[in-house]
C-alpha cells in the first residue's frame, strides 16, 4: 500500500520530470513510442549531450526505461500504464482551457460537459 510519503515521493519525481520542456518534449516523442537518443537529438533539435542528461533524469525518476541493443540503448515510457496516464493527463489539463472543447464523450463531471451548462460549464 503506498502511504503518504511515497505518494508525495511520486508526485514529486512525476514534477521533476515534467518540469523542464526538454523533458517533456522528450516525453512526448516516447508516447509516440520507443526512440533512441540519435533520433530525439535530432528531432528535437538538442545535442546528444543534452538529450542524455535529460534521458538519465527520466529514468531516475522512474519514468522511462533503457534497452541495451548491441551499441544502442533504446527508451521508452517504463509501463504501458503510465504512458496511458500521462496521455490522459495531457488531454485532461488542455480540457479545462474555456475555449478547448472537452475531451471527454461521456463526462460526467459536474459543470462540464452537462446538458444544462454546455460544453465547459459554458451556458447555450
Amino acid at each position: 500500500m503506498l502511504t503518504i510519503a511515497s505518494r508525495l515521493d511520486v508526485m514529486n519525481r512525476l514534477g521533476r520530470a515534467m518540469a523542464d520542456p526538454s523533458r517533456s518534449r522528450i516525453l512526448m516523442m516516447l508516447l509516440d513510442g520507443p526512440s533512441y537518443p540519435a533520433v530525439l537529438s535530432s528531432e528535437l533539435g538538442l545535442t546528444r549531450s543534452n538529450v542524455s542528461n535529460h534521458l538519465a533524469c527520466l529514468r531516475d525518476c522512474g519514468i522511462i526505461v533503457a534497452e541495451h541493443q548491441g551499441r544502442q540503448t533504446r527508451y521508452e515510457i517504463a509501463d504501458p500504464h503510465l504512458a496511458a496516464a500521462l496521455t490522459s493527463l495531457i488531454d485532461v489539463t488542455l480540457a479545462v482551457d474555456e475555449s478547448a472543447a472537452c475531451v471527454a464523450a461521456n463526462c460526467a463531471v459536474q459543470g462540464c460537459c452537462n446538458a444544462s451548462t454546455g460544453a465547459n460549464g459554458a451556458t447555450p
